[in-house]
């Protein structure tokens, strides 16, 4: 009896595994491909999971020269040496404040009306014009240019103190040599940027022998050698270079080789000013196989000059990404928005202007001939 019971177990244990391989055998083919699919689609997932773990992106943008002739401040007085510059710049604050970290080349010293304002050729300008970069979201400035000593060390001082007040670093021009040797950085996302700022001169007016902290000249030994100080305390250099030619619409051989020589240093990203017109942007091919992203003049920003392109400047934006295992920075997606100051010396995007529908594509044209994939929106 035994035997029967145990003979019929093992009867019905192999017509079950039949029927099992049977039916598998049998599946549809559909229905095995949409299993492997649904596993490729896990599999992507998690590859997805994981790369957004070991990544993080942070965005940087930067505008070009901020240099106030008295047609633009006087207009601007409310009362008793105070000035209000909100309205000029009110339409394009959300331009400025849409990147993680945004930069801009005060190129007058903002000395105060203590010291008594003044105009070209001998600039220093109300400490209201800082008070409307920090309102619009300027992060740091750059204050190395032809202009850091038209008022002498006074205004820089008095400059620097309203800086310090309004929380927001300075680099090109600084208090000591103490204060020079801090470096600036700002970290965002995890991302650590570092700033240098430089100039090719001071209208011949000399800086004290004693005194060289009070503006950064450009020396490519030094340049050099505070970027691979840069490199140890951040992942990201950026280097202001007031250089070139003033309104020419093109760099010229200087320019572009000291570019690449600062990109060589280990410059990732250099911002030009000081032509006052827009010149284009490029990509430069460093020697250690990465690559950094030029533009050699944003032009101006906020000005009394006009017409011939120098009432047109715009906002710079990269995005940086880094990766989290490595260290390693990719500069990615650069777009830039053409800006124009009008008649009141107010900014706006040049897009929404009626009337510059001609010279808004000129600009854009002339912008990304040498970065094709340069865009002309913030997204």
């Amino acid at each position: 009896m035994k035997k029967v019971i145990t003979f019929t177990l093992l009867v019905l244990l192999v017509c079950g595994l039949g029927l099992y391989f049977g039916k598998l055998a049998s599946a549809p083919e559909n229905q095995i491909v949409k299993v492997e699919e649904k596993q490729d689609l896990q599999i992507l997932e998690k590859e997805k999971e994981k790369e957004e773990i070991i990544t993080t992106t942070a965005s940087i943008s930067a505008i070009g020269d901020i240099l106030i002739h008295d047609r633009v401040y006087e207009p601007a007085q409310i009362g008793d040496e105070k000035y209000d510059f909100t309205p000029h710049l009110k339409n394009v604050q959300s331009l400025l404040s849409n990147a993680d970290i945004t930069i801009a080349n005060q190129e007058s010293m903002i000395g105060g009306t203590e010291i008594g304002l003044s105009t070209y050729p001998s600039f220093n300008s109300p400490y209201e014009v800082g008070d409307i970069l920090k309102e619009s979201g300027i992060d740091l400035v750059t204050i190395a240019n032809n202009h850091t000593l038209d008022r002498g060390e006074k205004a820089i001082q008095s400059a620097i103190s309203h800086w310090n007040k309004l929380g927001i670093p300075y680099t090109g021009a600084f208090l000591s040599e103490e204060d020079k040797k801090n470096i600036r950085t700002i970290e965002k996302n995890g991302i650590v940027f570092s700033f240098l700022a430089y100039t090719y001169g001071t209208n011949g007016i000399e800086t004290p022998t004693d005194k060289p902290y009070l503006v950064n000249r450009m020396d490519e030994k030094n340049i050099k050698q505070e970027i691979e100080q840069a490199k140890t305390i951040s992942d990201v250099v950026v280097v202001s270079l007031h250089f070139g030619k003033e309104y020419e619409r093109l760099p010229n051989e200087e320019q572009k080789q000291l570019a690449i020589k600062t990109a060589n240093a280990g410059a990732d990203i250099i911002i030009g000013h000081h032509p006052h017109v827009l010149q284009p942007m490029e990509w430069i091919e460093r020697e250690d196989g990465k690559r950094s992203f030029v533009a050699y003049s944003l032009g101006n920003f906020f000005t009394g000059q006009t017409e011939d392109y120098k009432d047109i400047g715009g906002v710079l934006k990269l995005n940086v990404e880094k990766k989290l295992e490595t260290g390693d920075i990719v500069l990615k997606e650069p777009s830039f928005v053409p800006t124009f100051v009008n008649e009141m010396y107010h900014v706006q995007p040049l897009e929404q202007l009626s009337g510059k529908e001609k010279l808004y594509e000129e600009i854009k044209k002339h912008m990304n001939q040498w970065v094709p994939e340069l865009t002309f929106s913030f997204t």
